[in-house]
């Protein structure tokens, strides 16, 4: 029984300490929060096949796995904290001092971090150590050698203790809760915003875009369904009151605008396929979507570009940074500061208010989101985030090509059977799509329309099915001429190749 008390002291512990300093960070900033501190970090510092273990394990869902991970090991290190405790008070505290420590550096590595971030962890390590010493000595007395009835006593105290901590525990999280969500100024800013229309809207799409197969995806994507692969364990919460833009380093005229003042010089619509470079062979992570924004390229212009510079430095609210060649950006293509996102403003998971977004480049290096600051530089002065990390510094998007029905295994009739997809090569665009049946001959596909080479294209194929177990492969060829190849190749560090094949079974 002893390990038992000596695991409630430990986790009660912890949920006191994690509790006050979770309702503390939602009074002074989240990102003070222990928790998702030491989660940015071990975001930072995994390994590259880590994080692509986990998107293509955990898709949308990894931040939520590596937050049970991370509660996982707090837990198993409360409890051995809890025991202890029971064995030498200062064994308890010396294990407490060690999570503070731990906790501060994760909270002042963040970027933009200040002293007084620390305070939640602080605090709720202060507030833990009395809890965790009223529990080991409610805890130390069961064990006493006492008569019986005292002994009842005792273990009547320790049950009435660790109960009003649990309670207290319980209290202060959903109050923590409660705070958070009360200080979620970004989805009551987001709903008081109103974009005016576009002055140059999208051109109407062609009836033809979609080849009307059930199971192909929507040639627009909806807001809800877009992917999300980015590394903010929590979705930044930006008021547009207060939200500034600045344009600054090797420019003539620095400029700082408003959220207003991107408003009123015009806003532009267009369609335009956006993808990540964590995408595997035949991956979900792409979509298209309506954007609404302001041109780039002029606002750079205006500010007077220096000679030599090459990188365009974006900087998010939660410290990303994103390097964009500024090339990419002048030479014509619809590069925009996005503000709303199939007709309305962007969902804070999008990045609300203004993101980046410049077609034919993977989001990595083009698509910096919750912008907050633009410096103009080179590549030789500064490396992004994803560039210290090994990921190319240029990436332009790969040709690529996924079919999406007949799902994998499945089952069909013989006779007349639906091979149905998406390609795409934004900035060049799709001409043919290829379909192979087991090692069999490559046949063309029928392509639907295609308005822009910033888009992707659907395209369909109809097979005549024989029985047997099938293999189906597709490839693309994009308007240079090149066709994808079938050498496999990882995502990092410029984006996944090969042909995309699934089985499927005729009966």
């Amino acid at each position: 029984m002893t390990a038992v008390r000596g695991a409630v002291v430990g986790l009660l512990t912890a949920g006191v300490t994690l509790a006050v300093a979770h309702l503390l960070a939602a009074l002074v900033a989240p990102a003070a929060d222990p928790v998702l501190a030491v989660g940015g970090v071990a975001i930072d510092l995994a390994p590259q096949g880590v994080k692509a273990f986990a998107i293509r394990t955990f898709g949308a869902n990894d931040k939520i796995a590596l937050l049970v991970g991370v509660y996982a090991l707090l837990a198993l290190a409360a409890v051995l904290l809890g025991a202890a405790a029971l064995r030498r008070r200062r064994y308890g505290l010396a294990g407490l001092a060690v999570f503070a420590a731990v906790g501060v550096a994760a909270v002042l590595s963040r970027p933009g971090a200040t002293p007084l971030d620390v305070l939640p962890v602080l605090t709720g390590v202060g507030v833990g150590s009395a809890a965790m010493l009223l529990l080991a000595r409610a805890g130390r007395t069961v064990t006493a050698i006492a008569p019986s009835r005292p002994r009842l006593l005792n273990r009547r105290q320790f049950l009435a203790t660790t109960a009003g901590t649990a309670l207290t525990a319980g209290a202060t999280a959903a109050v923590g809760q409660a705070v958070g969500r009360g200080s979620a100024v970004g989805a009551r800013s987001r709903a008081a915003v109103r974009i005016p229309p576009p002055v140059r809207p999208a051109p109407p799409l062609p009836g033809g875009v979609s080849v009307g197969v059930d199971g192909v995806s929507a040639f627009l994507t909806r807001n809800r369904d877009f992917y999300r692969v980015d590394t903010a364990l929590t979705v930044p919460q930006v008021d547009v009151k207060t939200w500034r833009l600045t344009l600054d380093g090797a420019v003539d005229r620095p400029r700082t605008w408003k959220f207003e003042d991107l408003l009123a010089r015009g806003l532009v619509e267009r369609d335009i396929t956006l993808n990540c470079v964590s995408n595997e062979v035949g991956g979900p992570y792409i979509g298209t979507a309506r954007w609404t924004g302001v041109p780039l390229a002029p606002l750079l212009r205006e500010a007077g570009l220096h000679a030599g510079q090459n990188q365009l430095v974006s900087r998010s609210v939660e410290g990303m940074t994103i390097g964009t060649p500024l090339a990419a950006i002048l030479d014509g293509r619809d590069a925009l500061l996005a503000v709303a996102m199939n007709g309305e403003p962007l969902p804070l998971e999008h990045g609300f208010p203004v993101r980046m977004l410049v077609p034919g480049l993977y989001g990595y290096v083009g698509a910096c989101k919750w912008l907050t600051s633009m410096k103009v530089t080179t590549f030789d002065a500064f490396d992004p985030y994803w560039a210290q990390r090994g990921w190319a510094a240029d990436a332009p998007v790969k040709t690529a090509s996924r079919i999406d029905t007949p799902r994998p295994f499945a089952q069909r009739r013989a006779g007349p059977v639906i091979i149905a997809g998406v390609a795409w090569a934004q900035r060049r665009g799709i001409v043919a799509v290829e379909i192979q049946v087991d090692d069999g001959p490559w046949r063309q596909a029928r392509l639907a329309d295609g308005p822009s080479p910033d888009l992707w294209r659907q395209w369909t194929y109809r097979w005549d099915a024989t029985p047997g177990s099938h293999t189906l492969r597709v490839r693309a060829t994009d308007a240079t001429g090149a066709t994808q190849t079938d050498q496999r190749a990882a995502p990092f560090p410029d984006g996944a190749t090969g042909w995309h094949s699934t089985t499927v079974t005729i009966t």
